[in-house]
């Protein structure tokens, strides 16, 4: 309890907003939205050019492949587990996917039954989808789920808070939640389609990767819109912004309605466009999907 009554009297006695307006005030807060309009158009004519079947493996290798159902249960988790098992065989020549993401009680499944080494147990936490809970439960979820073997966290970025301007509470958090996950990736989610404006995208970016973010994800397909092309193309100059100003390369990752080829080639080709090459690996870049996966698979074996 010590250390969250310690963000609770921060929040209380202190402007939250000071160390974040400082940080902003390096940035140009304001979105353009005719430029974001005007990138996303070219991506739209680029991502055509790009449909061919080396760049569908390797978005194919990008898919965090997820089960977040309220009816999984163990029996469909291992079900789940043993396809992405049998697809190195099945198919030699494509590359498995990046991750297999679901509820933190079942990482140990997947974690003990995952035979492809390259495959990561990814885990949603603290409190997810909404992020509305104890900082306490938070701290165990993940704690729990790392502990039965999840290498990624993917934790949703309180959008209340951000709407609120309690920028140094929310940012406590992430950063506490990044000292449990240690040496595991951490992925926040921003919930875009909560926030209300791109500049609040921009703000909730900046955010989550001054806190330490390894990966800043666009939505959790739950409760409000998903990805849109708008915010992951503001998403990815922040990323371009920050690691300009501080020497630090974060991964984007696109989700929420994802599931047709010709979307995952937009997000692709913004993230190529904006980010360059370097980001075009499953180290850099992800997407989260469930039904994708079986169209890539389509597209690329036809």
């Amino acid at each position: 309890m010590e250390y969250y009554d310690e963000i609770e009297e921060k929040s209380v006695n202190e402007p939250s907003t000071d160390r974040f307006n400082e940080a902003f005030s390096k940035y140009n807060m304001k979105v353009d939205p005719a430029k974001v309009k005007t990138i996303i158009e070219k991506a739209r004519a680029d991502a055509a050019k790009e449909k061919n079947k080396e760049t569908l493996k390797k978005i194919f290798s990008c898919i965090d492949l997820t089960t977040l159902k309220p009816t999984d249960n163990e029996d469909s988790v291992l079900s789940f587990v043993e396809k992405v098992n049998s697809m190195e065989d099945k198919y030699p020549d494509i590359p498995s996917v990046a991750s297999i993401c679901v509820y933190p009680c079942f990482a140990s499944i997947v974690s003990r039954s995952l035979e492809v080494e390259s495959v990561k147990t990814c885990c949603v936490s603290g409190g997810f989808p909404s992020a509305q809970t104890f900082f306490e439960v938070k701290v165990a979820e993940t704690s729990l789920a790392i502990h039965d073997g999840a290498d990624e966290i993917d934790i949703v970025q309180n959008a209340g808070r951000i709407l609120n301007d309690d920028f140094e509470t929310l940012s406590e958090e992430i950063d506490e939640l990044k000292a449990v996950c240690a040496d595991k990736t951490l992925k926040v989610i921003l919930e875009t389609g909560a926030l209300g404006s791109l500049n609040n995208v921009k703000k909730a970016a900046l955010i989550a990767l001054y806190s330490g973010a390894d990966f800043i994800k666009t939505s959790t397909g739950k409760e409000v819109p998903g990805a849109d092309p708008e915010s992951f193309c503001v998403m990815c100059q922040t990323i371009k912004e920050y690691a300009d100003e501080t020497g630090r390369n974060a991964g984007i990752k696109a989700a929420g309605g994802i599931s047709t080829v010709d979307d995952a080639l937009l997000y692709w080709t913004i993230a190529k466009i904006i980010l360059g090459k370097d980001w075009l690996n499953n180290t850099r870049f992800r997407i989260g999907a469930s039904r994708l996966a079986d169209k890539l698979l389509e597209e690329i074996t036809k």
